[in-house]
């Protein structure tokens, strides 16, 4: 049985697992000894930290690895140090400011052309505890990097991603997510006073929504690990990225290697379903019609 494989008629083909990451504790080296030889593998914020050191992860075991980035030079030097340590050639630096709606509509469409396949993507990237600034769109920035610019990749991404199936999305969020609640009525702090803590723990809140959402979408799995350091970090994003011991896992949450459950606004499907809407139409997906349209920029 493949990985996480969907009902032909639900999807009309078969995309691999959603996956949630958090940040405490690893429990060891990754145990798997999976190579990936072939499959081509998307880590955003990979220039340093826990995304550098999944990438290099994975460059270790044959993929073809594309670092994508906000800054190009530090991003073209991680990608070095990795093809150096790794002697992997197949590892380069894409640019990607996911506080942009068309950088990221820029980047899809690169991937889309120029890859044949998409088999993982690593949705690692973050800002945090940030002043009150705003994305290119207006949007406030640990909001809109953090979980929209990621919806909106995930989204586009999508229908490569199933045509690589079995693939695999990995989300990486917080225990963080545990003090946060989604303000409907003002997602971006228009109206109240800017919290950078709370805004924070609702950006990392929306990415579990998110991945609850996709996954119930989808028809299949949700992962939920915690970890600490980028070295510690990376095991259990790698362990999901290539473990084949885990192809008959599915629509579980795991705290470290336990099945746990998270906060109890993380768990409401209908918070998660309208934020979902909510996300689509700030960004200008069109979910009806599986198509992207410019976007709905907020007031400065």
């Amino acid at each position: 049985m493949n990985r996480f494989v969907l009902p032909v008629s639900v999807v009309g083909t078969v995309i691999g697992g959603t996956v949630l990451l958090k940040d405490y504790v690893a429990g060891g080296a990754c145990p798997s000894k999976a190579t990936i030889p072939g499959k081509t593998v998307i880590v955003t914020g990979a220039n340093t930290g826990i995304g550098k050191q999944t990438a290099l992860e994975l460059a270790k075991r044959g993929g073809n690895i594309i670092l994508a980035c906000r800054d190009m030079e530090k991003c073209e030097a991680a990608a070095k140090d990795i093809r150096g340590e790794t002697l992997n050639p197949r590892v380069r630096a894409q640019h990607l400011d996911l506080a942009s709606l068309k950088s990221i509509r820029e980047f899809a469409r690169k991937i889309i052309k120029e890859e044949e396949r998409v088999d993982i993507l690593v949705n690692n990237a973050a800002v945090m505890r940030c002043p009150h600034w705003t994305t290119e769109d207006g949007f406030e920035m640990q909001f809109g990097v953090n979980h929209l610019g990621h919806f909106l990749l995930t989204n586009l991404l999508l229908e490569k991603l199933k045509a690589s199936a079995p693939s695999r999305i990995i989300n990486l969020s917080s225990l963080a997510h545990v003090a946060g609640h989604i303000d409907f009525d003002d997602l971006n702090w228009k109206t109240k006073k800017y919290d950078t803590k709370a805004a924070y723990c609702q950006s990392k809140l929306a990415v579990v929504l998110f991945t609850k959402e996709l996954s119930r979408r989808l028809q299949g799995p949700f992962f939920w690990l915690l970890f600490k350091t980028p070295q510690l970090a990376a095991q259990p994003s790698t362990y999901l990225a290539v473990a084949e011991e885990l192809e008959s896992v599915s629509g579980k949450y795991f705290d470290g290697l336990r099945e746990k459950a998270p906060s109890p606004e993380a768990e409401d499907e209908e918070v998660a379903r309208r934020l979902w809407a909510e996300s689509a139409h700030l960004v200008g997906l069109d979910m009806a019609r599986g198509s992207v349209g410019r976007g709905h920029s907020l007031p400065r």
